[in-house]
């Protein structure tokens, strides 16, 4: 038996019932990592031995005693390394310090295990931006995997972990958990904290599970959700039971339908899969409600103009001087000019670029400003809209997962990927992404997933919804 196939409930019965212990379970993992991670590309290092060290004293009665998680790349483990997947920091930048939401997991018995590829610093939506190795989809490895957090998707949907942890800036948790078959939870901005993350937009990033089952992803968010001191932006409220909700009933609850997500773009085999899993919900006694989200145009060029402003500003700090990749060079200047153009990928660069231009004197009020006032619209159409219903329903992306390379020379092309993720990020909604089937393309059979956006703070019934969904799909 694959250890790693197993959902995190599954593996705690098996500690629970004696028939597996963690020491084992980690070696297992480590084994098919070594014999299948190679033409995926999900990993970017893993270090048995720690997590064996950190596994010995673990107590099992704890949450999820004694269960392996895999880390996105720019999320802080003390002693791990943090590379973002790029060259500024890959093999020169150790943690020295837990991020907030693996403190927490520490806590509840987890145990950190393996670093898995992104997108450059989480700038993408194909994992094709990696500077360290190549990512593909488990399904056909002709195909991009989805991005940013794309390798935590392969991982978990190939079996080469049981859970992994993701961020979500734009549709990073969300988009490749729907490409590669597995459940994504982005939480509502402030719901768990930002506290370790390596920043891309600071006003949108959220972390989040990406997990076999919407259980595991309500077990993982119990733990990881909460108030943080050193996040000025975690919200205090308290946090509910997840798993006690799980299987309520869903007769009433409204679910509304965004004309503006079923209009043209959509793949028509996508649509219907989404349109079935809509049906299945009603048949568990949901009702739909035909909704409008009328800033949804504009909403893609709103969120590229915010988040590169403020990647700008975050990504300042990487200037050859205090950490990171440094270049040699003659002078001061000399020295911030090449270790950023050798330590960061085009991608990265281009969207410093774009973001110091909407940031800069004469076009901060014709581009930023405007872009943070229509954002308070798309805001104001979410709030107006969960005063009538309790969740949304729509597709995660419009298209199944499409080849490496096809995009590659088009970035708008690649952007328009994230058209109905990035509005639950600008507003700070919550958002889950569930398998609802598999269409054929080009020979392949490739997943597709179902949203289910919630507003802000409602997990409980945003998780309930999709584990009933995924219970009656079987």
């Amino acid at each position: 038996m694959n250890a790693a196939s197993l959902t995190i409930t599954q593996l705690r019965e098996a500690y629970t019932s004696g028939t597996l212990k963690p020491e084992a379970v980690l070696h297992d993992i480590a084994s098919v990592i070594q014999s299948k991670d190679g033409p995926l590309g999900g990993y970017l290092s893993h270090d048995l031995d720690r997590a064996l060290a950190d596994a010995a004293s673990v107590d099992l009665s704890l949450p999820l005693g004694g269960v392996p998680i895999a880390i996105k790349d720019l999320i802080n483990v003390a002693g791990h390394p943090c590379g973002c997947a790029s060259k500024m920091l890959t093999g020169t930048y150790t943690a020295p310090y837990d991020a907030t939401v693996i403190r927490k997991l520490r806590e509840a018995g987890a145990v950190p295990f393996g670093r898995t590829n992104m997108d450059e610093f989480a700038m993408g939506s194909s994992n094709e931006n990696s500077a360290i190795r190549p990512c593909r989809n488990p399904h056909d490895h002709s195909r991009i995997p989805g991005g940013s957090s794309g390798g935590s998707a392969v991982v978990v949907a190939a079996d080469t972990a049981i859970a992994a942890l993701g961020t979500d800036t734009g549709g990073s948790i969300r988009q490749p958990a729907a490409h590669c078959g597995i459940v994504g939870l982005k939480p509502s901005y402030g719901r768990v904290s930002r506290y370790g993350l390596v920043a891309f937009a600071s006003s949108l990033d959220q972390a989040g599970p990406m997990t076999k089952t919407v259980e595991d992803a309500a077990r993982l968010l119990q733990v990881m959700a909460g108030p943080c001191d050193r996040d000025s932006n975690c919200r205090s409220e308290p946090v509910p039971d997840y798993l006690a909700t799980l299987g309520d009933d869903l007769k009433g609850v409204r679910i509304g339908l965004p004309k503006e997500y079923f209009a043209d773009g959509l793949d028509p085999k996508v649509k219907s899969l989404v349109e079935k899993a809509i049906t299945t919900l009603t048949g568990l006694g949901a009702k739909t409600v035909e909704i409008s989200l009328p800033h949804t145009t504009a909403a893609i060029a709103t969120y590229y103009v915010i988040a590169n402003a403020e990647a700008s500003a975050n990504l300042a700090r990487f200037d050859g001087v205090r950490y990171g990749h440094r270049a040699a060079a003659d002078d001061l200047l000399g020295l911030y000019e090449r270790s950023r153009a050798e330590g960061f990928g085009p991608e990265v660069k281009r969207r410093i670029l774009l973001g110091t231009y909407v940031l800069s004197s004469g076009y901060y009020d014709a581009y930023y400003r405007r872009a943070q006032q229509v954002r308070t619209l798309i805001t104001r159409d979410f709030a107006e809209t969960f005063e009538k219903v309790d969740l949304i329903a729509s597709p995660v992306t419009p298209t199944p997962a499409f080849r490496l390379g096809e995009k590659e020379s088009d970035p708008l092309a690649m952007y328009l990927a994230d058209i109905y993720t990035i509005s639950a990020n600008l507003a700070g909604v919550c958002g889950i992404s569930v398998p609802c089937g598999m269409v054929e393309e080009g020979g392949s059979k490739l997943p597709v997933g179902l949203q289910l956006l919630g507003p802000i703070l409602g997990e409980a019934k945003l998780l309930n919804a999709a584990h009933r969904y995924e219970m009656a799909r079987g």
